[in-house]
């Protein structure tokens, strides 16, 4: 796949960042260090250039009866400015992808989200709930998945010949994640005319960044407070410098720190910790059953139902090693007697624990917390105990 360039790269490059490929983008991995940003975003405000993730517009007479058919969670319990986290699964119930989806204001053309958003505030001054047309909806899958996603919207509305426009609109957005505990305090500063620090939890609105009309969002992957600010992507360079130059001099962090962070909250990875090809996994098994709403009609719902009932064979959960080792994705795990129970999926050495931790699929029968169990590392058994996510009080 040709390397695809967040439209930062450029900035990140000067300001000396180290690059990795992930889901075909050139993404900063690090600026400083993943203990200094780690750090930053635990205790105190970091900025994380986040524009690998896709975002899907879908808008239209039939566009809450398309997003509810093909996303786990309820559609219809969103109101304008509401978001949610689901999942998006096969007719097996496997996760092809998770997602947030935010609900637009009604009457965003699909397509023109990032840019409209200027038009949107105006319209509507600030009232998301104002009348003004069709539904309309902006999901995130994960980097590398826009195209496929997008894909599947289509053939579907075209399968059920539902009325709804979908846009694959990742080249026009650039988003920037800002979390830690100073995160508000950041976004504050950044939008003196608009009072994003008030968003409840999955909340949110228009605003202006820096004087740049933008998406922002309560939400965040970090386990810390923090806000995702989607923007026009010819006008990434004045959000970014708006939180990582004085006064505010948030820490740039990259994707590393972004992994350690949500390995400590216990957060999925896709592609990693579920893949319907390496890693076939259900809500139920990956323990977020709470995105699943079976009372809607969606792509895997009678699969999940049968499973919710006879219950799953394996859970994902975390392990801490009480020995020295560092676990990694892949390893397995055992009885302590060479009988494998699982395997990890996800593995790091904590940054705020400094101790080695571990996500990934245990046997039901040794996956409450506390259970002892060993993580062959090296073809050396470590002793661990199981932990139910998160690893930190958050």
């Amino acid at each position: 796949m040709t390397d695809r360039l967040p439209p930062l790269h450029d900035d990140h490059d000067a300001r000396g960042a180290k690059f990795t490929d992930f889901g075909g983008w050139q993404m900063p991995v690090e600026f400083d260090s993943i203990q200094t940003e780690h750090a930053a975003v635990r205790e105190s405000v970091g900025v994380f250039d986040v524009s690998h993730m896709g975002e899907i517009e879908v808008a239209g007479p039939d566009a809450t009866e398309l997003m509810n058919r093909l996303t786990t969670n309820d559609v219809r319990a969103l109101d304008p400015g509401d978001s949610q986290y689901a999942a998006i699964t096969n007719g097996e119930g496997v996760m092809l992808d998770d997602t947030v989806v935010y609900r637009l204001p009604d009457g965003t053309p699909a397509g023109e989200g990032a840019a409209s958003l200027a038009a949107l505030e105006s319209d509507h001054g600030g009232d998301l709930d104002a009348p003004s047309g069709d539904p309309a909806y902006l999901f995130v899958p994960n980097a590398g998945h826009d195209g496929q996603m997008a894909d599947r919207w289509t053939a579907h509305r075209d399968e059920w010949g539902l009325d709804a426009t979908v846009a694959n609109a990742t080249g026009d957005w650039a988003m920037l994640a800002v979390q830690g505990p100073d995160a508000a305090d950041a976004l504050d500063q950044a939008t003196p005319r608009d009072r994003v620090v008030d968003l409840s939890k999955f909340e949110a609105a228009v605003a202006a960044v820096a004087g740049v009309e933008s998406w922002v969002a309560r939400t965040g992957y970090t386990g810390e407070d923090g806000f995702e600010v989607m923007c026009p992507a010819a006008d990434a360079g004045a959000v970014w410098e708006a939180f990582v130059d004085a006064p505010r001099e948030a820490q740039p962090c990259g994707l590393g720190a972004r992994d350690t962070l949500r390995t400590e909250i216990g957060f999925l990875l896709s592609g990693q910790d579920f893949d319907p090809e390496g890693e076939p996994r259900t809500p139920y098994e990956a323990r977020i059953g709470f995105v699943v709403k079976l009372d809607t009609e969606f792509v895997g719902r009678d699969a999940l139902e049968v499973q919710k009932e006879q219950g799953v064979d394996e859970t994902f959960v975390g392990v801490r090693l009480s020995e020295r080792g560092v676990p990694r994705g892949g390893y397995a795990v055992t009885d302590g007697d060479l009988t494998r129970v699982g395997k990890l999926t996800s593995g790091t050495m904590s940054p705020t624990l400094d101790e080695p931790i571990g996500l990934g699929y245990l046997h039901e029968s040794y996956a409450d917390a506390g259970t002892e169990v060993s993580v062959v590392v090296r073809g050396d058994e470590k002793r661990a105990e199981v932990v139910v996510p998160p690893f930190l009080d958050r």
